[in-house]
């Protein structure tokens, strides 16, 4: 520090503040406008003090003036000036406040540029170096401040981003804090009066104090938000302009949801569910997560600690009073605070889509359709979430293929003493259907959950059990074969003798691409299926493996063919041995791993349905 005229001082900034100040004035950045919206914060936190204050204490200079900010920019002279009536600051309190920066911050801050490669727009407001933004667009900064204390006098504080700064006596006869900016060349924008009014609409419109702009006598900023707004008092088109605003969505979310609560934490919540998963290509929301403001300023964009992952899609606003504006994202999560916030918003989203699903079923449908692969991700993801999914999954069934059924429509539905969940895993609705893992199904009218969707065998990782039910691949269950239904017709089968001998044959062709070839009583309209070998198999497992793309061979199948079947009937009655009999055999075998969607080299196939076909032709 050296003296350079009576009542004026220049001052050193610290190491970690010169460091910070270079990143700020020599990089490059994708969102410079986000200086604005950390004065503008700054601003409405001083008017938030000065009101706190004017609650206890008459005594304070300029008691009946306005509680306001007020913007000035000058094009020509690439200036721009931001003044508020709020606490203002002593000489001691300008030195403090604006001349050192908490060791901590300042290093916690270089660390987070470090990793983003310079681009810290969205996280200049967490360490308690925001001001400092501010040097991302001036050249110089002067602010001029004078304390709510009557006796007090205007200060002044000058910087240019060098190694010093310099304080001196202002004149200012009112009370607040005047910011007068010079602008770089390539921030001339800055000076646009449009350009701040699209940043103050973007990051700042519901800052509770009137932002005014040049000489304009109407704030430009909006003041009250919509989610600190009595529900009494906003309609339902309200809350749909609100979204398409937010988002430049053009079609109506499916539903929203605004929740204000002071326990367990206190926030407003306006959130919304999108009618469609994929953004339109003008969508303003890039990401997923959601905008978090605390006192009505916007500190982050895209917030993804606020829901689990398997909610990513909702939108909307957070705002928390509890919530710090100038503290790292790490105190944030160690002091308890976003766990608080992200369990009731979770609870409240959860509760909005059961009531939906509940009340609402068509609608309902609609957002399964487009979301419910996230829920099956949040199953497969976090399997202790599953308790809380469940009943909003929904499925279609072998009996009921057109509608979708909760796991508590299919558990009303079971038949009398089934003890288990049913469901096989197929490529897609209609060939699962064909499956002839569902032949004993189908003759016992029992219910089957259809899973064709990719990630269903991911989900099933995590989804073994819904209340006291097991889930049971078909495939892998034990059914009780001596049960007959009266419509069910009863076929005779092959001889034991001529059907072992045509087992052999299998067994002969297909060599070792099975472990076994063996006769089933299970099947009734299939001529075959493939089952596992062992038992403890997983065949789930090996889906995921496969849509994973990891080097993962399917263990060899055991071929289960049908002995009453026609076309084993007629495979007998050709010459042992002969091309035409091995070539069905090949068909059998192939046709089995179409269905369980576990062909290599489906098009392989071609020339031999033709052979056959030429075949049956001739003996025609």
């Amino acid at each position: 520090m050296s003296k350079t005229k009576e009542k004026t001082q220049q001052f050193s900034f610290k190491a970690e503040t010169k460091q910070l100040l270079n990143i700020l004035i020599h990089s490059l950045y994708k969102d410079r406008e986000v200086f604005l919206r950390e004065l503008l914060s700054n601003a409405s936190d001083a008017l938030n003090r000065m009101r706190f204050e004017m609650v206890t204490n008459k005594d304070v200079l300029d008691s009946n003036a306005e509680l306001k900010i007020h913007i000035k920019a000058d094009k020509d002279k690439r200036t721009l000036t931001i003044t508020d009536t709020g606490i203002g600051m002593t000489r001691d309190e300008i030195v403090e406040n604006l001349g050192t920066i908490a060791q901590s911050g300042a290093r916690n801050f270089l660390e987070i540029a470090k990793e983003k490669n310079g681009d810290v727009s969205q996280v200049i407001g967490q360490f308690g170096v925001g001001f400092y933004s501010v040097f991302m667009a001036a050249e110089s900064v002067r602010v001029i401040s004078r304390s709510f204390q009557p006796e007090g006098k205007a200060v002044s504080w000058y910087a240019t981003g060098e190694d010093n700064f310099i304080i001196g006596e202002a004149d200012m006869g009112e009370r607040g804090t005047r910011i007068e900016i010079k602008l770089k060349e390539d921030a001339s924008e800055f000076a646009e009066e449009f350009r701040l009014k699209n940043i103050i609409h973007k990051h700042s419109d519901y800052i509770g104090f009137p932002i005014y702009m040049g000489e304009e006598e109407k704030p430009v900023n909006k003041q009250t938000s919509l989610w600190r707004t009595s529900k009494q008092d906003v309609t339902e088109e309200q809350y749909k302009e609100f979204y398409k605003q937010t988002t430049l969505d053009f079609e109506d979310p499916l539903t929203h949801i605004h929740l204000v609560t002071d326990a367990p934490v206190q926030l407003y919540a306006l959130l919304y569910i999108p009618a469609k998963a994929e953004r339109n290509m003008f969508s303003l929301r890039k990401e997923d997560g959601l905008k978090l403001y605390t006192r009505n300023i916007l500190i982050d964009e895209y917030n993804k600690d606020l829901l689990p992952e398997f909610l990513r899609f909702v939108q909307g606003v957070v705002d928390s009073e509890d919530l710090p504006l100038n503290v790292s994202r790490e105190t944030v999560q160690s002091s308890g605070l976003m766990p608080k916030l992200k369990k009731v918003l979770t609870n409240q989203v959860m509760r909005e889509l059961e009531n939906i699903a509940k009340n609402k079923a068509e609608k309902y449908n609609e957002f399964w359709q487009e979301f419910g692969v996230y829920l099956k991700q949040g199953i497969a993801a976090n399997p202790s979430d599953a308790d809380a999914i469940n009943p909003l999954l929904r499925f279609k069934t072998n009996l009921n293929p057109e509608t979708w059924s909760s796991l508590d429509d299919y558990v009303a539905r079971l038949k009398d003493g089934q003890k288990e969940i049913f469901y096989i895993v197929g490529e897609d609705p209609k060939s699962v259907l064909r499956s002839p893992h569902l032949d004993y199904f189908h003759s016992q009218g029992t219910e089957v959950l259809l899973l064709t969707d990719p990630m269903d065998s991911f989900m099933l990782m995590g989804l073994r059990k819904y209340k006291d039910f097991e889930l049971k691949n078909v495939s892998q269950a034990e059914v009780d074969t001596s049960k007959k239904t009266d419509d069910q017709s009863v076929e005779e089968n092959i001889p034991d003798p001529d059907f072992n001998s045509l087992i052999e044959q299998f067994k002969k062709v297909l060599d070792e691409r099975v472990t076994d070839v063996r006769g089933s009583n299970r099947l009734t309209h299939s001529v075959a299926r493939l089952a596992d070998s062992d038992s403890n198999a997983n065949p789930d497992l090996q889906r995921v493996y496969k849509y994973l793309g990891k080097e993962y061979e399917v263990p060899k199948k055991v071929l289960e063919l049908n002995p009453s079947h026609t076309i084993l009937k007629n495979l007998l009655g050709l010459e042992r041995d002969s091309e035409l009999q091995n070539i069905i055999i090949e068909q059998i075998y192939d046709s089995a791993m179409l269905v369980e969607g576990l062909h290599p080299d489906p098009s392989s196939i071609a020339p031999r349905v033709q052979q056959i076909i030429e075949a049956a032709l001739k003996k025609g």
